[in-house]
């Protein structure tokens, strides 16, 4: 049943974001957080819909450790958002975890989605749940990132279609019966708004299509099959693969349009960024499905 397979997805990539919560200590690194919780998702029994990231400070988002050893220092504010699916079935949740004296923005997002939730039913206008969560925030002085936004999510579609923003952009798209969305607020003491910043790391298929060399050819088979259109990391392939042949195929697949390359996502004028996001049903009540109950 399809709705079961969301509900597991959904369920655990509650634990495992729980589970990297935890984890996430001054001096622990990131790298081994993030690959700890990626093993957790797939030991109870799904799979990562996209590399855990972990988005420090006045990064907001698409930042997933690479070679580099990341230590967690005192005050950062650490932005842990973690997918998991089950046959593309997807539950998508982040969480802010606070090391230092960053209580009042962490409060921001995190009050805006639990105020976005309870408005949520079918009909709802999708500027009228981003008027509630830029309200939110700003009440407590600080600013939604505008440029950033929930999203309905279909089988192995992490982003489909319906954009839900985080401010009254005054689209009146109605939500329906039955949607799964994720809703993620981001607060910020900035001006609001991300940037590309560096490349990421993280990659997804926007195109496939026949590739010549066979090298390349191999990989994209695997990656084909292995994370079909989710987006996956650079270091997953270096498990399997050498890293002559991993740099080579992702260069030659990302000149061929096949692969998308992500930015990281930097607040424009380095103010912190909090988050926080629910993947829910669109129902008269709605039913959250990242929750541990």
């Amino acid at each position: 049943n399809k709705m079961d397979n969301w509900e597991l997805a959904a369920k655990i990539s509650a634990q495992a974001l729980e589970y990297g919560t935890k984890l996430i200590k001054v001096d622990a690194s990131m790298k081994n957080v993030v690959e700890k919780v990626e093993a957790k998702i797939i030991e109870l029994g799904a799979k990562p819909a996209f590399p855990v990231q972990i988005s420090l400070n006045e990064m907001a988002a698409h930042f997933t450790p690479n070679d580099e050893d990341i230590k967690f220092k005192e005050n950062d504010l650490a932005k842990l958002d973690v997918g998991a699916h089950v046959d593309g079935a997807i539950g998508d949740n982040a969480i802010t975890i606070d090391l230092g004296n960053n209580k009042e923005l962490v409060k921001a997002s995190e009050l805006a989605l639990k105020e976005a939730v309870k408005v949520i039913k079918p009909g709802i206008k999708v500027n009228e749940i981003g008027k509630v969560i830029e309200k939110t925030i700003k009440e407590f002085g600080f600013s939604p990132v505008r440029n950033l936004s929930g999203h309905s999510i279909q089988e192995y579609e992490e982003h489909a279609g319906i954009t839900i923003p985080n401010y009254d952009n005054k689209d009146e798209t109605e939500l329906e019966d039955g949607q799964v969305i994720a809703i993620e607020p981001f607060a910020t003491n900035g001006i609001g708004l991300v940037e590309d910043g560096k490349l990421s790391n993280i990659y997804k298929i926007i195109n496939l299509k026949p590739v010549r060399d066979n090298i390349a050819r191999e990989l994209l088979r695997f990656i084909a099959q292995e994370y079909k259109t989710l987006p996956f990391a650079r270091r997953w392939l270096l498990k399997k693969f050498p890293g002559f042949k991993v740099n080579f195929t992702l260069r030659i697949l990302e000149r061929e349009n096949i692969l998308h390359h992500y930015f990281q996502l930097p607040e424009k004028s380095h103010g912190l960024v909090s988050q926080h996001e629910y993947t829910l049903i669109v129902k008269d009540k709605p039913k959250i499905l990242t929750k541990i109950e």
